[in-house]
């Protein structure tokens, strides 16, 4: 048996994305075979395949940050899963196929009731999202937050979460997005064209409690000076290289030694496979969040697995408001 997967060949643009086929083979011990129904669009996999990475993969190799999927088959000595069990994994990279085979003891559990297309961006975005929240930030009711690339899929996603925590938020968006921040009751900041340090220190002048930064460069700096006394920058944006990722660190390092009571954190899911446990609890919370409707998550388009080259190009033509998605044809 065959199944067709979307490799990277060389770095470049979405039309380096080739769909390739390959034999299907029978999981090995400990592992699960899973067919996979909906898989992230997201902007570490754009960046991996420019190589733009720390730790970029060899090539060719197969995007996807994650999945979520059905038990097709199992290898020996599994307990974990059951076939037909409905299952996902943050996996860095292999999810834009119709198949996987992952480690039994690293997946997710998912409800079926759960619509895979909406849930499967809780895997990355809204785990990203939920956990610089409440596990960095430790935001409280009331709290102000500063959110520095609102409009994305974490962007969104913190915004969901901040209303629901009744925080009094600042997001920077392009004005024909504004209209998406409103409707979580976030103030906008047109980033082209005003300064958001001098619009948030006018409406602020005690400082924020909380900053979430995505974009990283001068954002981490400038969203820092920001705080007030107590409180808390998270940055959880790719530094894109290995110097990069240095720079990011050392910053962190010096903004946490001055004595004016501000935090600076980096956040990253590589702690997932350091410790699952705050993981598994954080998913568990969200699936609950979603299946109440507490949650929504904003999907700006829909495509066939096999179609993530089209996908990927909308991802970065930088329309999207929230996530593209790809799913298994049944889905669509």
């Amino acid at each position: 048996m065959k199944y067709k997967s979307v490799i990277v060949t060389a770095h470049g643009g979405p039309e380096v994305l080739q769909v390739v086929e390959n034999e299907l083979r029978e999981p090995e011990t400990g592992e699960a075979r899973i067919r996979i129904l909906a898989a992230p669009v997201c902007l570490p996999d754009v960046q991996s395949r420019y190589g733009q990475s720390p730790f970029p993969p060899k090539m060719p190799f197969t995007p996807g940050y994650a999945f979520i999927g059905e038990v097709d088959a199992l290898g020996s000595h599994v307990s974990e899963v059951k076939v037909g069990d409905r299952v996902a994994a943050l996996t860095a990279y292999g999810s834009y196929a119709e198949y996987i085979h992952w480690d039994a003891d690293k997946l997710i559990p998912v409800p079926k009731i759960v619509d895979p297309a909406e849930a499967v961006t809780l895997i990355l975005n809204y785990i990203v999202a939920y956990q610089t929240m409440h596990r960095s930030a430790k935001v409280k009711i009331g709290d102000t937050a500063l959110i520095i690339g609102a409009s994305g899929g974490i962007g969104t996603a913190l915004m969901q979460l901040g209303q629901l925590m009744g925080l009094k938020m600042y997001g920077l968006a392009s004005p024909e997005k504004h209209h998406v921040l409103s409707e979580y009751g976030v103030i906008s900041i047109d980033y082209h064209t005003q300064n958001f340090v001098e619009v948030v220190r006018e409406a602020e002048p005690d400082g924020l409690d909380a900053v979430f930064d995505g974009m990283g460069g001068d954002s981490f700096t400038r969203g820092f000076s920001l705080l007030r006394r107590g409180g808390v920058l998270v940055g959880y944006g790719n530094p894109l290289s290995v110097s990069g990722m240095l720079k990011l660190f050392g910053q962190m390092v010096l903004f946490n030694l001055l004595p004016n009571g501000k935090t600076a954190k980096l956040y990253g899911t590589g702690a997932s496979y350091l410790n699952r446990k705050p993981f598994m609890e954080d998913w568990a919370t969200l699936f609950e969040l979603l299946e109440g409707g507490s949650i929504k998550p904003v999907i700006a388009e829909k495509f066939p697995i096999l179609e993530a080259a089209r996908a990927n190009e909308l991802l970065e033509s930088g329309d999207v408001i929230g996530n593209v998605v790809l799913l298994a044809p049944e889905l669509l």
